[in-house]
């Protein structure tokens, strides 16, 4: 037997004010929110349907509501009007939604998130996920996640000298844990410092691989580096550095590729600034053709710098709901700053074979509910990847015949490509 679910002028009445409401065609077609929802709010809570719903935000009853829960189904998705307009009304009074979800399609997701939906969790809903959503919403935002930069001041990239490569800034993010934004970092700079292949005649660039995952960065397991202490030296004062200080810091992996590698200590993300961080790839570009940067998966205050900074910023996704999510939280991000999310360069990971027709569809419905363009498909690499990061090689040496390794080698040489007649029209 399932839960009765209070209405809301039910609710109101009693002694405990309203603290939040779920909205649906029928609240008993999902049994598990009725529970959830009496677990983490007892008595303080209350039932609407649609129709109810957007009387009842005019009602002095929902003066003390924090959020709505709004649980919708395939069945729903002919009424996509008239739930934007509860979520439009629901901001209006500065009261949060849950959008709960069963079968309802990537597209129409988009569009209530885009409306103004807080958080997304599917039906039927995973343990204790309702409450983290609940938690979350509780919980303030940072004041500014990305913050503008000023435009950095001549003297800001430190001492100058005979060196001035003018290097391309490479910067790859994972839009969430585990996509394989380290993995793609690390080999497309080794690819990058090793693209003449031997060729008669033709020379290597010069090639940086920045760690800036101050607390986790891996890029020294995957390439088997030790990690110095010069580097947090480095980053402690990055006023005083000059060319000589930040190779000091470097270390170099078979003699062909220079790798900052994250400090030895989990550091606080904030222990370097927009400056710091400008001063750095200024730095290195003047000594290095390319500069690859492996980004932390959080967004921080200096992390619109290197975006302003980059000449390509890949983001890297997985065919995923979370991937979906933070995708969709990126874009409402960096568009609400004025920044250039036209910058980013999406790239899915472990994407569907050629001959997966149903993966490639779903990818194409992917790229439209977000209304992204994914520009570049990787294989997965399986075990092989996990393999190369554990021996600390990069997949050219442990695994050379890999399909993701030739994508990433094709990419390196498509880019290599690029600069040179970017460079040859100058």
């Amino acid at each position: 037997m399932t839960s009765q679910a209070p209405t809301a002028p039910a609710a109101a009445a009693g002694m405990a004010p309203l603290v939040a409401c779920t909205i649906s065609r029928d609240v008993q077609n999902f049994d598990l929110l009725i529970e959830d929802m009496e677990a983490a709010l007892g008595e303080t809570w209350g039932d609407l349907g649609f129709a109810e719903a957007l009387a009842f935000f005019d009602q002095p009853d929902a003066d003390t509501l924090e959020f709505v829960a709004m649980a919708i189904d395939a069945e729903d998705e002919d009424n996509l009007a008239l739930l934007s307009d509860i979520i439009t009304k629901a901001n209006a009074r500065a009261v949060k939604v849950i959008l709960i979800a069963e079968d309802v399609t990537p597209a129409a997701l988009h569009q209530l998130l885009r409306v103004g939906a807080d958080e997304f969790v599917p039906y039927p809903l995973p343990e204790g996920e309702l409450i983290a959503a609940i938690e979350r919403l509780r919980t303030p935002e940072p004041v500014a996640v990305i913050t503008a930069a000023p435009a950095p001041a001549t003297s800001s990239a430190g001492p100058k000298s005979a060196l001035n490569r003018e290097g391309v800034v490479l910067a790859v993010h994972g839009m969430a844990g585990g996509v394989g934004s380290t993995t793609l970092a690390v080999n497309l700079a080794w690819e990058l410092a090793n693209i003449s292949q031997g060729k008669k005649g033709a020379t290597d660039p010069k090639v940086c691989l920045l760690d800036l995952d101050l607390q986790f960065g891996s890029v020294s397991t995957f390439l088997d580096l030790s990690r110095r202490e010069a580097v947090f030296e480095l980053l402690s004062d990055t006023e005083a550095m000059d060319d000589e200080a930040f190779s000091g810091a470097l270390v170099t992996h078979k003699d062909k590729l220079s790798v900052l590698t994250a400090p030895a200590d989990i550091l606080p993300m904030d222990m370097i600034t927009s400056a710091d961080v400008r001063r750095l790839i200024a730095t290195a570009r003047r000594q290095f053709d390319y500069v690859v940067i492996d980004m932390p998966t959080t967004f921080v205050n200096w992390t619109e710098a290197v975006l302003t900074e980059a000449h390509v910023y890949f983001a890297i996704l997985e065919l995923d709901m979370r991937s979906a999510q933070n995708t969709l939280r990126v874009k409402r991000a960096l568009q609400a700053e004025d920044l250039p999310f036209s910058k980013l360069r999406f790239a899915l990971n472990r994407a569907p074979g050629f001959t997966d027709l149903n993966g490639k569809s779903r990818v194409k419905r992917l790229a439209e509910s977000l209304g992204i363009s994914i520009e570049l498909a990787l294989s997965d690499g399986g075990r092989q990847v996990t393999q190369s990061a554990d021996h600390g090689q990069p997949l050219a040496t442990s695994a050379a015949k890999s399909p993701l390794r030739r994508e990433i080698q094709k990419l390196a040489l498509s880019l290599h490509a690029l600069g040179q007649s970017t460079a040859s029209a100058a």
